[in-house]
């Protein structure tokens, strides 16, 4: 009689055979193995390579000076981005106090993104996209429902929400840590009238966002469909990312030093790691 999966022989048999099998939507391990590399880094120096799939999520912890590369293949990715302090996640992404400390509602190359604590946690350094959204957070259960008719989980139609709330799980964190978070490639504006208008593609392929972090991180990445994408399909395709080690960003850094408001920003990180 043949194995199957239902004894613990025919179990482990089974397992077995699918070592060396890989998928695009699966971490790259060791990451020093990836392909796609960001121009000008070494194999070496390599933390992280993975791609999140269509309707996919990630989370990595990754130190300061850490480089990250989003990479969105095909043209139609939508990630939906939270960021806790590692060494404490009651401290994280404050989408609000992002905005009002620049003066600005729209991210770009230059900008910095702040936790609740007044500190810089990110800074973009290059952004090949511009279309990137803090006003409307992110999917949930309810909205897929009434517009794919599932918006569950483990359905054909799973929405950012749910997905943070496996990735956060997994740091020991739950719904009540789930937190506004960063939509980026598809964007939101925000008209005269104070009209609500998406920017939702499809766009170029291989448009890119380059972030530096700035603090010890616990990042958390959904790859889902934004919430106010007017298309009939649920429409989002995989995004590449790729991180790498990095210096500490110097004292004389043009990004640091553009505002008083950002030097601040700065100086309250650096306390935070004053010895």
């Amino acid at each position: 009689m043949s194995s199957t999966t239902a004894d613990p022989y025919g179990a482990q048999a089974h397992a077995r055979a699918q070592a060396g099998t890989s998928v695009e939507a699966m971490p790259v391990l060791p990451a020093t193995r990836a392909a796609h590399l960001p121009p000008g880094v070494a194999p070496e120096a390599m933390l992280w390579a993975e791609t999140i799939a269509a309707g996919g999520y990630t989370s990595k912890i990754l130190n300061r000076g850490a480089r990250i590369e989003l990479t969105d293949i095909d043209g139609d990715g939508c990630v939906s981005m939270l960021a806790f302090n590692a060494a404490c996640p009651v401290e994280r992404l404050n989408v609000a106090d992002t905005m009002k400390i620049q003066w600005n509602a729209y991210l770009g190359a230059g900008r910095f993104i702040l936790s609740d604590m007044g500190r810089v946690i990110l800074s973009i350094l290059e952004d090949g996209a511009g279309t990137h959204d803090g006003f409307c957070g992110a999917s949930n259960e309810a909205a897929n429902a009434r517009k794919y008719g599932d918006g569950t989980n483990h359905g054909t139609h799973p929405n950012a929400r749910d997905r943070f709330r496996i990735a956060v799980a997994k740091y020991g964190l739950g719904r009540k840590d789930i937190h506004p978070c960063i939509n980026l490639f598809k964007g939101v504006t925000i008209d005269p009238d104070g009209a609500t208008v998406p920017q939702c593609g499809p766009f170029a392929p291989g448009r890119r966002v380059v972030l530096r972090v700035e603090m010890d991180l616990i990042l958390v990445f959904a790859n889902c469909p934004h919430v106010l994408d007017p298309r009939d399909g649920y429409s989002v395709t995989p995004v590449r990312v790729r991180a790498w080690r990095g210096p500490a960003t110097p004292p004389d850094d043009p990004l640091r030093n553009a505002t008083p408001e950002g030097q601040r920003a700065f100086l309250n990180t650096d306390d935070l790691f004053a010895r």
